[in-house]
């Protein structure tokens, strides 16, 4: 099995992820206080933000080592790129 492009920002990412599961049971305790409306949307943005963060980084990295880098296996260009433009297109109605 190939490695995943993300293989080497792996710690990182998962301490990212960690840090973005805090926030999310952060929003949990804020909605079981009470907290106001608009702070917890602000929370929400912030989530989503840090998400789309995360999302970029690993897209980045796909886009390096499966698609043009040394991982890019026995799938045609053609496929590999529609494989990423469709996976763009979910990010950006996301």
């Amino acid at each position: 099995m190939q490695s995943p492009g993300y293989v080497e920002d792996k710690d990182r990412l998962h301490a990212r992820l960690r840090r973005i599961e805090g926030q999310v049971q952060g929003l949990s305790r804020m909605i079981e206080s009470d907290r106001y409306c608009i702070d917890i949307l602000a929370q929400i943005s912030a989530v989503t933000r840090a998400l789309q963060g995360v999302a970029l980084e690993l897209l980045d990295d796909h886009l390096a080592h499966c698609v043009v880098g040394e991982n890019r296996g026995t799938m045609p260009l053609e496929d590999r790129l529609a494989e990423a433009s469709a996976a763009i297109a979910r990010l950006v109605r996301s």
